[in-house]
């Protein structure tokens, strides 16, 4: 399988070269980035032969079957289209878009294509969260709700490793994503009611700071989630399954009982890392023909909500 990975540079496009790494059979044959400068930096670094600053000289190589799209926010709809027009297999980080119209030309072109066209939440490979679903599906516990926290200090642009960004980060449309998907697939429902509120915006990024919003599905589970970029603390996501037989508290890889007892993972998948779970769900899916965990289409649902919120929002 052979891999161009865009954005490759940036905090996320290092940590899927790390993950492509470590997974067999897979070589990574083009990056592409911002600049000429970094983007021949990584690929000297990493021993990869080709490296550009225009996407469609990758996709116009033989050598490539597939991509990862790491680039920011706003170019993942319009890129993730270029890479299945010229007949490669894509994974798009989250959000597969920013709007609920590119959300649904993507599904289009990927059915009108037949190509595989997966979507990056990777909370639902994160195996603290798998740990969660396995027991729903088997039916020992049921949501009740879930109460999760998305805070970052982001008053300046940067990004997550610190260094500043070329585009603008969103609340809504990137980081409330992640739950608003999470939700809906681990109570295997859609969204049945769904409020959000925002404040002020940033007088120079012109996004909210700061967002709660309430969803609850036809069954009664409900979640709540806050979400700052002016929180000056602990940062990251923190989720708290509160279920019929028990609480849980997800951090990123791991998880803990409501007395902060470790939960022992180390069974659940073949690797501890998402980011790495998620590539290799995404190469199996192509190698054996079938729609991956996170396709676009099975994503979709949580875009629908997002444009719920963002019109809500906006009124």
């Amino acid at each position: 399988m052979r891999i161009c990975v865009a954005g490759a540079a940036g905090a996320f496009g290092v940590k899927h070269l790390d993950a492509l790494a470590k997974i067999e059979g897979v070589n990574v044959t083009s990056v592409v980035g911002r600049t000429q400068a970094t983007t021949q930096a990584v690929a000297h670094a990493r021993g990869i032969a080709h490296s550009t600053t225009d996407l469609a000289e990758s996709l116009a190589r033989d050598d490539v079957d597939a991509v990862i799209l790491s680039t920011p926010t706003q170019m993942h709809a319009a890129q993730a289209i270029q890479c299945m027009k010229a007949g490669k297999h894509v994974l798009v980080e989250i959000p597969m878009a920013d709007t609920l119209a590119d959300s649904r030309e993507i599904i289009r072109v990927q059915q009108e294509t037949g190509l595989t066209a997966m979507a990056g939440h990777v909370r639902r490979f994160n195996p603290s969260h798998q740990w969660i679903h396995n027991k729903i599906t088997a039916q020992e516990i049921a949501i009740q709700q879930m109460d999760v926290q998305t805070y970052f200090f982001r008053r300046k642009n940067i990004n997550a490793a610190g260094n500043a960004r070329s585009w603008t980060d969103h609340l809504l449309w990137h980081h409330a994503c992640h739950t608003v998907d999470l939700f809906q697939y681990q109570t295997g429902e859609t969204v049945s009611e769904v409020y959000g509120v925002q404040g002020p915006k940033h007088p120079e990024l012109g996004i909210a700071m700061d967002m709660s919003i309430i969803m609850k599905t036809p069954k009664g589970a409900i979640c709540t989630l806050s979400l700052s970029f002016n929180n000056d603390g602990p940062l990251g996501t923190f989720f708290r399954y509160i279920c019929d037989n028990g609480t849980w508290i997800a951090r990123y890889d791991d998880l803990v009982d409501g007395r902060e007892n470790p939960i022992d993972l180390s069974g659940v998948a073949v690797s501890g890392n998402g980011i790495e779970l998620i590539d290799r769900e995404f190469i199996s899916a192509i190698r054996e023909g079938r729609e991956p965990n996170g396709s676009v289409s099975q994503c979709f649902a949580a875009m629908e909500v997002l444009d719920r919120i963002e019109r809500m929002m906006s009124a």
